[in-house]
């Protein structure tokens, strides 16, 4: 086995993975108008493959050890690559967010698998490097796939975005048959908690859809949000039930006893919760509000992602010097600066001050998830170690969608609120009315009001992502006090 080939169909398989949660958030606009539907109907493209990624997640080490690492990662890229395909031509967006579901669940199993193969391939003395090599993927794909996704969009057709992932997976399909043959890992006849999985399922999958459809639905007015908030809250509290007293639980609760594992879910999942909600609000606000082009919208992104690429390998190799406070607390008022700066956004935003922030925003990333895992396992015990990653990685996963979800409703009822104020105030004898007439060439009052309407319009999402950047700037502090709550030491137990 050649070490370097088996170390680049890993980590690309990472990078496929990774470059898939990022690539779609500046395509949103262009895909939702393509196939009819609003920008917030088009972010169910997004949401769908979180919460199956979610679950999928939570269930690989299962997964893996029930049938084998090897074939449960070559069956899983097989299947990512495919559905991959099949979203790049879906003719609607049915049939899209049918083929995302399908490609987040087949998704789950990409990463943990890849790190977990990727340390059986070198001896202990060389992990460390291997694993820095891996990270890098992690790292690097958020910087590349708002970048390709713009520019895949603008020059191609916004399918493209997902038929990239069929040359990157066809190679880590080929160079893993070769390299990984022979290296299956040993299988167990597991049991697996079919209720509590089925009870699972039920529940994130309504909440998910409830979210989704509340706001077009008119939300509790509609019997079918009333009957999707039954079903999640009915199947949520069950699973809480039934999975106290079931041995083999899917979701392994007495975990949440450990303080330091709690405050960790709870400061990793609120703070995805902003930061990935956020990422898919500001292309969303430059596209539809500032009229950038797909490209230019993830040229303006990216940059959050330069500064881990060179801070964490580094914090990752020294952060057991410090106490991992500090480097939480650091990145979260990082990201309460940056969000704070946001606030005073306006139509009249240059490109560089909107790229600005998402660089000084990757500081805070880089302190952000290596530190808050390793407090979250801190004090969990080996034979509990797969269980508390796959529920941590779970909750994150899900909060994710989950902010996505509830961000851009609120954008737009916010917006709403704020364009009725602001035309509210208008007359004809305001300023801005008589200013639009001039500008018109003497333009009748229905047209400069038409005017005035839409810079109206465009005032009031940017009012309304200023309310949200605010909060959000006050709960990363509120988080700075949360985190404190962790007791060191934090070096995991042996």
């Amino acid at each position: 086995m050649n070490r370097v080939w088996a170390t680049v169909a890993l980590a690309l398989a990472t990078f496929m993975q990774v470059l898939d949660t990022t690539i779609t958030n500046v395509a949103v606009p262009s895909i939702a108008g393509d196939l009819g539907a609003s920008v917030t109907e088009g972010t169910w493209v997004i949401t769908s493959f979180g919460v199956s990624n979610a679950i999928s997640v939570l269930l690989a080490g299962w997964v893996a050890r029930r049938f084998g690492e090897v074939r449960v990662f070559m069956v899983a890229t097989i299947g990512f690559v495919t559905t991959s395909f099949l979203s790049g031509i879906s003719p609607t967006l049915d049939s899209l967010i049918f083929c995302r579901v399908l490609q987040g669940a087949l998704a789950g199993p990409l990463i943990p698998l890849s790190q977990s193969l990727l340390l059986a391939t070198y001896p202990k003395e060389k992990q460390g490097l291997a694993l820095a090599l891996w990270a890098m993927m992690v790292v690097i794909a958020p910087i590349c796939g708002p970048i390709f996704g713009g520019w895949i969009t603008d020059n191609w057709v916004w399918g493209g975005i997902f038929f990239i992932n069929v040359p990157i997976g066809a190679l880590v399909i080929g160079l893993s048959a070769w390299q990984l043959k022979g290296r299956e890992t040993p299988t167990e006849q597991l049991p697996v908690d079919r209720v509590g999985l089925a009870l699972l399922v039920l529940a994130v999958s309504a909440l998910q859809v409830m979210l989704d459809l509340g706001n077009q639905k008119d939300w509790f007015n509609s019997g079918e949000i009333v009957a999707l908030a039954l079903v999640a809250a009915v199947c949520g509290v069950a699973l809480l039930v039934w999975e106290r007293d079931e041995p083999y639980p899917v979701l392994d609760l007495d975990l949440f006893r450990d303080r330091n594992f709690t405050v960790g879910v709870l400061c990793t999942s609120l703070g995805f919760l902003m930061y990935f909600g956020s990422v898919l609000l500001l292309p969303l606000l430059m596209q539809e509000n500032l009229g950038y082009t797909a490209t230019l919208a993830g040229l303006a992104t990216a940059p959050i992602g330069l500064m881990p690429v060179l801070l964490a390998p580094m914090i990752g190799r020294y952060a057991n010097r410090v106490d991992l406070r500090y480097l939480v607390t650091f990145a979260f008022a990082v990201f309460a600066v940056c969000f704070y700066w946001r606030t005073h956004y306006t139509p009249a935003i240059s490109f560089g001050w909107l790229a600005w922030p998402q660089f000084v925003q990757g500081v805070g990333l880089a302190c952000f998830l290596i530190p808050l895992t390793t407090i979250t396992l801190s004090r969990v015990p080996p034979e509990r170690m797969a269980s508390a990653a796959s529920m941590s990685n779970f909750l994150r996963t899900m909060s994710g969608s989950v902010g996505v979800s509830l961000l851009t409703t609120w954008w737009d009822n916010l917006a709403t609120v704020h364009h009725s104020d602001l035309t509210d105030k208008v007359s004809r004898y305001d300023a801005l009315w008589r200013e639009q007439g001039a500008a018109l060439g003497g333009a009748t009052s229905p047209q400069a009001l038409a005017e005035v309407n839409q810079q109206a319009t465009q005032l009031a999402y940017f009012m309304s992502a200023g309310d949200i950047f605010w909060l959000f700037s006050i709960l990363f502090l509120l988080l700075i006090v949360l985190v404190w709550f962790a007791r060191p030491p934090f070096a995991a137990k042996e």
